[in-house]
C-alpha cells in the first residue's frame, strides 16, 4: 500500500473496533521498515522530503494502539536514527579548515531539519497518548522512549541554537521537541532530563555519551560539524554531583577540542574543560593526574596572542589552581614555586611587551585575581609587577578604560598583601598615579564622565593605601601638589587623601 493511501485508511471516518486497526492496513513494523528502506536508498528512490511529509501526517494520523502495539522498540529506534542522519550537517573532511561553503546545502538541511522535527513531534506525541491506554501504558511505551529519546535529542541540540545549518523554522521545532521530550520524560527542564531527578537518579546522559562517543574520537570528531555543538551545549546541563559519573567520558573530548588549531574549538574546549573543573571533585580531578594534564593543556595556551582565548584560558586556570595546590599540600611535597606563580610570571613577561589593547584589557581584568589567590607571595614577583603597573598607568585604552581600571584595581590587591613592601616604592608609584590623575582630567577624548570619575576614584583609593602602609608620607608629599594644584577635580582628590584618618 502506499504511504498516502495509508494515511487515508488509517483517517477516523466513523466508528471503529478499538482493539483492531482498520481492514487492510499492514503492521506497523512493517511500514516503518519500508520507510527506513525508503530513507537509506539513494537517488533512485522516491523524493525523500515526500517520504518524510508522508510519514509525519501518517503518525499524525495513526491510532497509538496501532503504533505502539504492533512494532518493536528496535524498529522504532532504527527508524528515528535514520531521520536523524537524514537530517544532519553534510560532512566535511577532518582536516578541514573551516565550514564548507555550501550555503545552498545548510539551507536544504534546514528544511529537512524542519520536516523530520515535525515527525518527531508527532511520534512524541503518540507516545504520550499511548501512556493512558490500558492495553498499552509504561510497559509498552517505556522500553519505545529508552530507544528513541537519545537520537531525538541529539536532534534537538543539533538545531536549536542558530548554527549555519539551522533556519528560524528548524530552531523553533527544535525547541518544540526539546520541550515535548522532556516532558515525555516527566521532567521538569533539559538538566533533569540528562542528569536525573535527583542524586540517585541516572538521567539520559549516558545514552546521549553513548551515541557521540564513536564520534568524538580524534578520527572523527570534524567529520560532523555539529557534534561539538552538541557536547558542548549538553555538557552545562549536567553539574555537580552528578559529572563526576561521567569524568572518562567528557573529559578527553574536552581535551580533544582544546587541542585543535583553530581558535573556535579551542575555545569551546577550554570551556568545556572549566565546566568540569567546576563541577568534578577535586579529588576525582587529581586522580590518576587528570589535573596536571589539564594545566598542562591550558599552560600551553597562554602563548597564544588571540584575546577571546587567553581570557577563556586565565578564567579556567584561577579555578584549576586551588586543585593543584590542593593536591600539592596533601603529597607533602614542598616546592619553591607554585603553578600559580609560574602562570603569573609567563603573564607578566607578555604584559610588559603586549601593545595590543584587547589583549592588554583580558590581563589586566584578570590579574588582581592572581595578586588574591598569591596573597603575601605576591612579594616573589614584584619587581616586573611594578613594571607592568606603571607601564599599564601610562597608556590610555580607549572610552571604558578596562586596562587602567583593572591595574589600579591591581595595585590596591598589591598594597593590601604586600603592605611592607610599599614605602621603599613610594615615590614611583606616587608619581604614576599622579601622573594618570591628570591625564584623565586633561582628556578631551570620548572617555564618559562616568569612567573617568571611576579612574578617579579608584586612584585616590590606591593613594589612601599608601598613605595608611607608609605611616602618612603620601599626606605629607601632597601638602605642596595640593597648594600648587588650581583643577578642582584633583584638588579634591587629594583632598580626600589628605583627610582620611
Amino acid at each position: 500500500m502506499e504511504l498516502s493511501g495509508l494515511v487515508r485508511a488509517l483517517r477516523p471516518e466513523g466508528p471503529r473496533d478499538e482493539e483492531r486497526p482498520p481492514p487492510g492496513v499492514p503492521p506497523a513494523e512493517r511500514v516503518l521498515l519500508q520507510i527506513r528502506l525508503l530513507l537509506s536508498q539513494g537517488q533512485g528512490a522516491a523524493p525523500k522530503a515526500e517520504v518524510v511529509r508522508e510519514l509525519g501526517a501518517l503518525l499524525e494520523a495513526a491510532d497509538c494502539r496501532w503504533l505502539c502495539g504492533g512494532v518493536s522498540p528496535a524498529a522504532l529506534g532504527e527508524l528515528v536514527a535514520a531521520l536523524n542522519g537524514y537530517a544532519a550537517p553534510p560532512k566535511q573532511e577532518q582536516d578541514a579548515a573551516d565550514l564548507p561553503d555550501t550555503d545552498s546545502a545548510y539551507g536544504a538541511t534546514a528544511e529537512r531539519a524542519a520536516d523530520v522535527g515535525a515527525v518527531f513531534l508527532h511520534l512524541l506525541a503518540k507516545l504520550e497518548a499511548a501512556k493512558a491506554q490500558e492495553s498499552l501504558g509504561a510497559p509498552v511505551v517505556g522500553p519505545i522512549l529508552c530507544r528513541v529519546v537519545g537520537p531525538i535529542y541529539i536532534f534537538a541540540a543539533t538545531h536549536v541554537v542558530e548554527r549555519p545549518w539551522t533556519n528560524a523554522r528548524s530552531q523553533s521545532v527544535a525547541r518544540e521537541l526539546l520541550a515535548l521530550l522532556v516532558q515525555a520524560e516527566g521532567c521538569g527542564s533539559v538538566a533533569e532530563f540528562l542528569r536525573g531527578k535527583n542524586e540517585d537518579e541516572e538521567g539520559r546522559f549516558a545514552v546521549v555519551m553513548g551515541l557521540l562517543k564513536q564520534e568524538l574520537t580524534k578520527d572523527t570528531w570534524k567529520c560532523n560539524p555539529a557534534t561539538k555543538f552538541v557536547f558542548s551545549w549538553t555538557l552545562p546541563h549536567v553539574t555537580r554531583p552528578w559529572l563526576s559519573h561521567y569524568l572518562e567520558r567528557v573529559l578527553p573530548p574536552s581535551l580533544l577540542m582544546s587541542d585543535d588549531y583553530r581558535e573556535e574549538n579551542k575555545i569551546l574546549g577550554v570551556r568545556c574543560l572549566h565546566h568540569i573543573i567546576l563541577n568534578v571533585p577535586a579529588a576525582d580531578l587529581c586522580q590518576f593526574n587528570r589535573a596536571q594534564v589539564v594545566y598542562h593543556a591550558l599552560y600551553n595556551h597562554l602563548y597564544s596572542r588571540e584575546a577571546p582565548l587567553i581570557q577563556a584560558v586565565l578564567l579556567c586556570l584561577l579555578d584549576l589552581l586551588p586543585v593543584l595546590e590542593r593536591a600539592q599540600r596533601q603529597q607533602k611535597q614542598p616546592r619553591p614555586t607554585t603553578p600559580c606563580d609560574e602562570v603569573l610570571q609567563l603573564v607578566l613577561s607578555h604584559m610588559e611587551a603586549e601593545h595590543r589593547l584587547a589583549l592588554r584589557r583580558v590581563y589586566a581584568r584578570t590579574l588582581p585575581a592572581f595578586v588574591q589567590r598569591l596573597g603575601i607571595l605576591i612579594v616573589r614577583h614584584l619587581k616586573r609587577l611594578e613594571r607592568v603597573i606603571l607601564g599599564y598607568l601610562e597608556v590610555c585604552d580607549g572610552p571604558e578604560e578596562e586596562a587602567r581600571l583593572g591595574i589600579l584595581e591591581t595595585l590596591q590587591c598589591t598594597i593590601e598583601h604586600a603592605w611592607p613592601r610599599m614605602p621603599c616604592r613610594l615615590a614611583v608609584l606616587l608619581k604614576a598615579l599622579l601622573k594618570m590623575m591628570w591625564d584623565v582630567h586633561a582628556d578631551q577624548g570620548s572617555t564618559p564622565e562616568p569612567v573617568k570619575a571611576a579612574l578617579l576614584q579608584e586612584a585616590t583609593e590606591c593613594l589612601i593605601l599608601l598613605d595608611r602602609c607608609s605611616e602618612g608620607q603620601v599626606k605629607v608629599l601632597l601638602e605642596g601638589v595640593y597648594s600648587s594644584c588650581e583643577e578642582n577635580r584633583v584638588r579634591e582628590c587629594i583632598r580626600k587623601v589628605q583627610e582620611n584618618a
